[in-house]
């Protein structure tokens, strides 16, 4: 088994950490939260006193964490990159921009490091499954060390291309989801409000040509569908501010690349008034509120 550093433990990196330390690995965890990491020291992680003792003296270190200024910090700023044995596999699965992806990349290889990218989709349900999708960035021979590791918290573990395709590959999938949930939320309240019942418009659509994993999974209204966080006051789940997050993500991808995203720019929009509106807690699935702001 190996030794991992792990850093970033938040609602995703704890449930990650507890399936690594399941799988039979030992590891060194560091947070700025104290709570955070009392929570994953309980189930037989070390606590590290700081980023660079956590990067020590293992042989992964795997970040997770909310920007890509953090990961600029962790990795690049007297952190990981100064702190880590010769020899250590470096992964960091933040959902960040591709260029800050790409730049610990080359200063991890400056340095003599092997490093990915590896972000995932699968939300807080999958961390602590262990399902998730891990969607990676960087040298073949790379992934192919750190993939043992990841299938200890995902199922689906894909090589995307070079340094920095698992952004663009993360991006890609969450602007869709953005898209989805908003055209899932204007699809019921329309159909409701013109007479057809909710359950009806579910049944239906999740069996055609309209469906998506979003609308048969979360659907934006309560009652349809089992594990919709709609039947639950709308708690995440995904946090709307994360959509957010990455919808803006997807837009400065899209200007980097001089290419069209009408309607993930509508949805950053509407994501964005939901934030404004005060909901940026809630799950993605919420965006319905700015549909049917009255909606029961």
């Amino acid at each position: 088994m190996s030794r991992i550093g792990f850093i970033g433990l938040g609602n995703m990196g704890g449930p990650m950490v507890r399936n690594l330390i399941k799988a039979g690995h030992s590891l060194k965890v560091f947070d700025l939260s104290e709570e955070a990491m009392n929570f994953v020291v309980q189930s037989g992680a070390k606590a590290a006193k700081s980023v660079k003792e956590a990067a020590s003296g293992v042989e992964f270190v795997i970040s997770m964490l909310p920007v890509g200024v953090n990961v600029k910090e962790v990795f690049m700023n007297d952190g990981v990159i100064a702190a880590a044995d010769k020899g250590t596999i470096l992964i960091d699965s933040s959902t960040i921009d591709v260029e800050t992806a790409q730049a610990a990349y080359e200063a991890a290889k400056v340095a003599g490091f092997d490093m990915i990218d590896a972000p995932v989709s699968g939300g807080v349900t999958g961390a602590d499954a262990g399902t998730l999708t891990f969607m990676c960035g960087g040298d073949k021979n790379t992934f192919e060390k750190a993939k043992p590791i990841l299938q200890c918290m995902g199922k689906n573990i894909i090589h995307c291309g070079n340094a920095g395709l698992g952004q663009v590959t993360k991006i890609c999938n969450n602007m869709l989801a953005g898209i989805n949930a908003l055209a899932a939320s204007e699809a019921m309240v329309m159909g409701e409000r013109l007479g057809v019942s909710r359950q009806t418009l579910y049944d239906v659509i999740s069996t055609s040509t309209g469906r998506s994993y979003i609308f048969e999974n979360s659907n934006p209204m309560s009652g349809v569908c089992t594990n919709s966080p709609a039947n639950n006051d709308f708690k995440p789940g995904f946090m709307a501010k994360l959509m957010l997050k990455d919808l803006r993500l997807s837009q400065a991808a899209a200007q980097s690349a001089s290419t069209s995203t009408p309607l993930g720019a509508v949805a950053t929009a509407a994501f964005q008034q939901l934030i404004e509106n005060g909901h940026g807690d809630a799950d993605t699935s919420s965006i319905i509120k700015v549909i049917d702001p009255q909606l029961k």
